[in-house]
């Protein structure tokens, strides 16, 4: 496998997920969080099934796929996607990607004690350490925590454990499955449209009107589907298959670089000088984590 085969899918998957962050703070500005993640799981399922048309694909057949299927869309579209956009409507969506970038030190513990994937040595365990210094930092907690800020920040973090649990349990139980990566997105993303079609009435109540929202909000939305969602899914299955699920969610790394430029370049948002020195620290401890013995 050459860098060739990989880099272009990797940069790319991590362009589109940073600018996910700008396109969902522009969502929610008109649209409940909940029909906002509706709108983009809609658009990505239908992007999915059309490409699994055009390649003479088909879904999953075994039905115990289907109920791995499930708990994946719950913790890895449904949840984490409502979190981020309720997490937007009181944080930057600059500060909502650095998060994001929490997503594998959150994973190795629960890789590690719930679903038993991973070990935790003392190596990773000093790494997840280092990780929860950053996240004081990020949060600022010297300053005192509360309020709208601070809930808005704990709504990212818990996106970002969803993910931490979404990703090793695809990893154990999904990995060896001979479907193809469209096939397993498309799944993923049919089973979160099931959830959400249930639960978005529940929580807020009757969908919008779309003639009532203004080109820029359903732009947003539709373009979070398509590009988002259903491409950027079908592109993250292929990177764990090529290199891994491991080094696939290093990609996080790079998300907030992007998702802080376009904040600040775009929505003409402010970040305060210790979130982005938190992100290194965690960064910092997820390399501690995710580095391998020598000798």
């Amino acid at each position: 496998m050459t860098t060739r085969s990989w880099l272009p899918g990797y940069l790319a998957l991590a362009a589109v997920w940073g600018a996910s962050f700008l396109f969902i703070g522009i969502g929610v500005r008109e649209v409940h969080p909940v029909y906002v993640t509706l709108g983009r799981v809609v658009a990505g399922a239908l992007t999915l099934l059309l490409v699994l048309l055009l390649t003479r694909d088909r879904l999953p057949r075994d039905p115990g796929a289907w109920g791995h299927l499930f708990v994946i869309g719950v913790f890895g579209v449904t949840i984490p996607f409502t979190l981020f956009g309720y997490g937007e409507q009181r944080v930057s969506s600059g500060l909502a990607g650095i998060w994001n970038a929490t997503t594998p030190l959150l994973t190795l513990p629960i890789a590690a004690l719930v679903l038993r994937t991973e070990k935790l040595t003392a190596r990773r365990a000093a790494g997840v350490g280092i990780g929860f210094l950053g996240v004081l930092v990020v949060l600022g907690v010297w300053q005192g925590v509360g309020g709208a800020h601070l809930s808005g920040q704990l709504m990212c973090l818990g996106a970002a454990a969803c993910y931490g649990f979404a990703i090793p349990y695809q990893k154990k139980f999904l990995g060896h499955r001979p479907d193809s990566s469209a096939s397993l997105a498309a799944g993923q993303l049919l089973m979160a449209t099931a959830q959400l079609l249930v639960v978005a009435p529940l929580l807020a109540g009757a969908p919008p009107d779309v003639t009532d929202l203004s080109p820029e909000v359903i732009g947003s939305v539709l373009t979070l589907g398509v590009f988002g969602t259903g491409l950027a899914f079908l592109i993250n299955m292929r990177n764990i298959r090529l290199l891994g699920a491991s080094t696939a969610a290093s990609v996080t790394y790079l998300i907030p670089i992007f998702a802080v430029l376009l904040g600040v370049l775009v929505l003409d948002e402010h970040i305060s000088w210790y979130q982005p020195v938190g992100a290194v620290i965690v960064l910092l401890g997820v390399s501690v984590s995710a580095r391998r013995p020598t000798g």
